[in-house]
């Protein structure tokens, strides 16, 4: 076990690189713990958390809503939770996000941590304190910024995990290496991720990376004001298409990405698009995607990244290094609409 203290918004995060689940009985008082959990969770690893009051939730992005936070809610005041009360998410990128907000409201805010299960928490959605919930198609519309005060990784939980979610997972990933660590493209180029289920070495330290990448990103720009933004490439037309059609998060990105890289070419001179698209089609996620681009319009306009007629989209100057360009709704809608005509 690797153990590193992360100084994030004023707050130290423990990450426990390498770790077990077990543990969390050593790092917490277990009277003091209410797990979060859901259904598929539960179903693998009931006996790994038997000694905590756990709370267990619907499974899927569909349920990461303010329904289930106030059952979520109700429940912790069945148990009696209050100001001591240490709150565990225990899970994926659903399930962390929804702890980190109960844990924001709950009593105005309480201490938690996240033992993230799948790839993408393991790189992004735990990191960063970014906890929040969708409203109807609109993404993550309402939440909170707060820093975990530990982040638990056990990559043994990743057994159970389905191939369909490491292939998402790795969307995430490739996102860190084209904005940030074009070295780390170069390496993904020569695996696949049945070198990384094989490789229990190898998927540590990729994950440990992707994970200190965001972190440096987060220490320099905790509330997203300028340098974070760089993280949602892919993530502006990717989250307007999600929930409408139905897609992974991985899925979804990917296929942003790639309208994020050919609106680089088309504005910027990005000569990598090819790159790009090889190295999706590698780690089998989806490059393009038949869309009705009015509708995705209509959810793009409402992106939390939208500042008055204006939306900060994420370019690539080249691979590892990606850039922020304010591109008015107009002409973004314009371009998006011209790319989409001749990549389906």
């Amino acid at each position: 076990m690797t153990i590193k203290k992360i100084e994030l918004a004023g707050t130290i995060t423990k990450f426990y690189f390498n770790s077990s689940i077990a543990e969390l009985k050593k790092i917490t008082a277990a009277q003091n713990v209410v797990v979060i959990t859901d259904e598929n969770i539960m179903a693998y690893h009931a006996r790994k958390l038997k000694v905590f009051n756990t709370i267990v939730i619907k499974a899927g992005e569909a349920y990461k809503n303010q329904s289930t936070v106030d059952e979520i809610i109700e429940r912790l005041i069945e148990l009696r939770a209050d100001r001591k009360t240490l709150l565990i998410g225990i899970g994926g990128g659903v399930v962390t996000d929804i702890t980190g907000y109960v844990a924001a409201v709950y009593m105005r805010g309480i201490q938690f941590g996240f033992v993230p299960t799948t790839i993408l928490s393991l790189v992004d959605a735990s990191i960063g304190g970014k906890n929040g919930i969708d409203v109807g198609l609109y993404k993550n519309l309402v939440g909170t910024i707060r820093q975990p005060d530990f982040l638990l990784h056990d990559l043994s939980l990743l057994k159970t995990l389905p191939h369909s979610e490491w292939v998402s997972g790795f969307a995430e990933i490739i996102k860190h290496a084209c904005i940030k660590d074009a070295a780390m493209f170069k390496q993904l180029q020569q695996h696949n991720i049945g070198f990384y289920k094989k490789n229990k070495t190898a998927l540590a330290t990729l994950i440990q990376r992707n994970a200190l990448i965001k972190c440096k990103v987060v220490q320099a720009d905790p509330f997203e004001k300028n340098e974070r933004r760089l993280l949602n490439f892919g993530h502006t037309l990717g989250h307007a298409i999600e929930n409408l059609y139905q897609l992974s998060h991985g899925q979804a990105i990917a296929i942003g990405m790639v309208y994020a890289a050919k609106l680089s070419q088309l504005t910027k001179g990005f000569k990598q698009v090819q790159a790009l698209v090889d190295i999706f089609i590698k780690y089998e996620l989806p490059v393009t995607l038949e869309f009705d681009y009015e509708k995705v319009s209509a959810v793009l306009t409402m992106d939390k990244k939208r500042e008055n007629n204006a939306m900060n989209y994420i370019l690539l100057d080249k691979i590892g290094r990606g850039i922020i360009m304010p591109i008015p709704l107009p002409v973004l809608n314009e371009n998006l609409s011209a790319i989409q005509k001749t990549t389906t």
